[in-house]
Formats: structure tokens, C-alpha cells, sequence
């Protein structure tokens, strides 16, 4: 052909092995459910606990999905932290309304209201999960999961979960048990802080555990996914990555979060505010490159850290009130080399000790808030007493352990 060169060639070529690499390998529930069993909706009056991250393979939300169906009928959403569509900041209460897509009752359980009244519920059939996680305890996606198996539990509902990858694998158990007495919104089972299971797992050992309160059981059902292993990483699985809430922007930012979260619970900043949110840590009085000289000298696995110095701002739709706003906060960017080896919560409680011992006089723990996305006051307090990291991590490796033999039996997946 006239103007067609090697260079063109191996352009197309290239072309086409990115389009292969790039296929979808995984089918979600929600896309097994609508192609291939319909008929679990099929005339049913239906409950939706979603937000924006459920999408189908061909773009649309389940949502409009299953309005769209005549054999379906759409009659509620339940939006979980962040709302319906997701754009709601962090913390902030979501109100209840109409959604203007498909014409019926948003409501809101995350505020005031944590699970659905028996008002919210007239009319409806059955109830359906339906939200991507990101594989961490207190991530409250979860907690509204269990709280709404206990909903249809105690009326009665059958309810089924329409599962997704968690991002960060599948394989990895790390982080002390949550202790009984600091059961909450951020940790509502007792788990590990990086449990290594999908949202359907979850719900199935709740089930089979006795989780919910009293031990009561849900009518659950869970629609399996078709082709994710345990050791997929999310950008694995050809499916689109849609940031499940406002700061959790991208796969780097998930595979951090587990460990660098906890640094809600301190006076240090998390990286709200920032370009990369829990990527970036640091506070106004720290001394960056004696913390990265001490995080370096620990030889973590599969991580590295820089100094850096960023202003946290509110960012719209993201952000309100972080914490240092306007302020110049030196600290470190959280640079994983090698996801594989990388541990997220090993290396968290390892920033937590080393920032505590690099400014001792300025960190500060928010005692029950530390408290509450560890699981354990045990850890802070072994800091506080000068342990080191070794002992520190030591102190959880047989209860982590432990969980992965106890879950077991709920795994869906190989």
C-alpha cells in the first residue's frame, strides 16, 4: 500500500496488543446479573444501596439499568458515605431527595442515619448491594454493608451482593483484630485492618460468623464474579478504575491507604488537600529528612520515601477544612517500588513510630480516633512506651493469622 512503512506497522501492531491487554478479563456481579440472572429481579420491587462506582461494561450505572428493564422495578436508593453519585466530601452528612436519572427516592445512610427505617423500606422486595470497596477496615462501604444485611435480616428481605474486585488483591491478611470495645463506623466487624477479600466474602462470613447483631442472619445471595483470582491487582482486571470515593483517586492511592490512613488518628496531615491524598503525610513541624532518614534506615519492603512540602486546600466536591490548611507541611511522599512486597499496614504503624520519635514533643495521637482505625489501643500505647518497629508489628502477626484460617470457608475465589 502506497505510504504504509514498517513504522506504520508496527504502530497498528502495537495498537493491537495494547487493545488485547487492555480487555476486560473480569465480569463484575452486576454485569453477570443483568445478562445472565435477570431473573433474581425479574418483578421484584427493589431496594439499591449504590453509589456511582457501580457500572456496567457498557458504561451505564446499575441503576439506570435496571429502571431501564420493564421486567424491574427500581423503588429506592440507599447512598452510602459520599452519596449516591460520589461527589460529596469526606465526613460530610448526605441528604435525602430525588435522584433527577431515574425519578426515585435517594436516602441517605450516612449521618444521622445509618441503616434503613422501616419507612424507607414500603414497597420494597428486595435489597441489593451494589459498591466498590478498596480493601480496608475502616472503609465505610463495608460498614454500611453489614449494617444493611442487618436491615433485611430483621424484616425479612432477601438481599443480594453483587460483588467486585477488592483492588488491592486478594491474598494479603495484615493489621490487629478490632476489638469489641471500639466497634464503629470505621470498623464494624472484627477484622484485620487489610482483610484480602471482596465485598461478597464479606458478607458471606458476616453471614456465617455471626457479625450482625445477634447473630441474626441475612437471605444473601451473592452474584460471583466471572474470572478475578485472588492475586489480580485491579488494573489487572481490564475493568475502568472509577475512584470509589473523592480521595481515593487512583490504584497507588488504595495500595497506601491501608497504613496511611491511621494518620487520620495523629495531628499530622493524611494528604487531604494535597495532589496525593495518603501518598503524601506530613505537618508543620516535623523535620522531613530526618523522618525519611529514619523511615529508609528501617529497609521496608517494596517502598521508598522523599521528602516533600505541600499546602493542604480545600478542593470542591473532595475536600473541606483539612487539616494544616494554608499551611506548609514537610513530610514524606509514599512511593511504592514493588506492590507484590509492599505491606501497607506494617509500614503505616512504621511511619506512626518513626514520626512519633522524630518530633516527640509536637505528634500527637487523637486517642480514640487512632484507636478505632487501628482496632487496638495496643499499638499506641506500645509506641508511646518506645517500642520498636519489629515488636511493634510482632504484637498482631498471630491474630492476622489467625483470621486468614477463620476466613477461609467464605472464600469465593482462588
Amino acid at each position: 500500500m502506497k505510504g504504509f512503512d514498517m513504522r506504520s506497522l508496527s504502530f497498528l501492531i502495537l495498537l493491537a496488543m495494547a487493545s488485547v491487554l487492555s480487555a476486560q478479563v473480569v465480569s463484575t456481579g452486576a454485569d453477570i446479573l443483568m445478562k445472565e440472572k435477570r431473573e433474581l429481579l425479574a418483578g421484584k420491587h427493589i431496594g439499591l444501596i449504590t453509589n456511582h462506582s457501580a457500572l456496567l461494561a457498557d458504561g451505564r450505572h446499575l441503576a439506570d439499568a435496571i429502571r431501564a428493564d420493564s421486567t424491574m422495578h427500581l423503588v429506592a436508593l440507599f447512598g452510602p458515605e459520599h452519596g449516591i453519585r460520589g461527589d460529596a466530601p469526606d465526613g460530610k452528612s448526605i441528604q435525602t431527595g430525588i435522584d433527577p436519572r431515574t425519578g426515585v427516592p435517594i436516602y441517605s445512610l450516612y449521618g444521622k442515619v445509618s441503616k434503613p427505617t422501616p419507612e424507607m423500606l414500603k414497597g420494597i422486595d428486595v435489597l441489593v448491594y451494589d459498591i466498590q470497596d478498596v480493601g480496608a477496615r475502616f472503609y465505610t462501604f463495608i460498614s454500611t454493608l453489614f449494617l444493611t444485611m442487618e436491615t433485611a435480616a430483621d424484616n425479612n428481605l432477601p438481599f443480594i451482593v453483587l460483588d467486585r474486585p477488592n483492588p488491592i488483591r486478594g491474598t494479603d491478611v495484615e493489621g490487629p483484630l478490632r476489638d469489641d470495645s471500639l466497634k464503629s463506623f470505621v470498623g464494624w466487624a472484627p477484622m484485620p485492618v487489610a482483610h484480602g477479600m471482596t465485598v461478597g466474602e464479606l458478607a458471606t462470613m458476616a453471614n456465617g460468623a455471626g457479625w450482625l447483631h445477634d447473630r441474626v442472619q441475612a437471605k444473601l445471595t451473592v452474584v460471583a464474579m466471572r474470572g478475578w483470582k485472588r492475586s489480580m491487582w485491579y488494573d489487572e482486571t481490564g475493568l475502568r478504575w472509577v475512584k470509589p470515593s473523592p480521595n481515593m483517586a487512583t490504584l497507588r492511592t488504595a495500595t497506601v491507604y491501608p497504613g496511611a490512613c491511621f494518620f487520620e488518628g495523629t495531628n499530622m496531615s493524611e494528604g487531604r488537600g494535597s495532589e496525593r491524598p495518603f501518598e503524601y503525610i506530613g505537618a508543620p513541624f516535623i523535620d522531613n529528612i530526618q523522618w525519611r532518614d529514619a523511615l529508609m534506615k528501617l529497609r521496608l519492603p517494596g517502598v521508598v520515601f522523599d521528602t516533600i512540602s505541600f499546602v493542604p486546600a480545600e478542593i470542591a466536591k473532595a475536600v473541606s477544612n483539612p487539616k494544616h490548611k494554608g499551611q506548609v507541611c514537610r513530610g514524606v511522599a509514599v512511593t511504592v517500588t514493588d506492590r507484590n512486597m509492599f505491606e501497607p499496614v506494617r509500614t503505616g504503624i512504621a511511619m506512626l513510630k518513626t514520626a512519633h520519635d522524630v518530633a516527640p514533643n509536637d505528634f500527637q495521637f487523637r486517642d480514640r480516633r487512632i484507636d478505632q482505625l487501628v482496632g487496638t489501643p495496643r499499638i499506641r500505647l506500645m509506641i508511646i512506651a518506645g517500642k520498636s518497629v519489629g515488636e511493634i508489628n510482632a504484637s498482631w502477626k498471630e491474630e492476622a493469622k489467625k483470621f486468614e484460617r477463620d476466613r477461609a470457608p467464605y472464600l469465593l475465589y482462588r
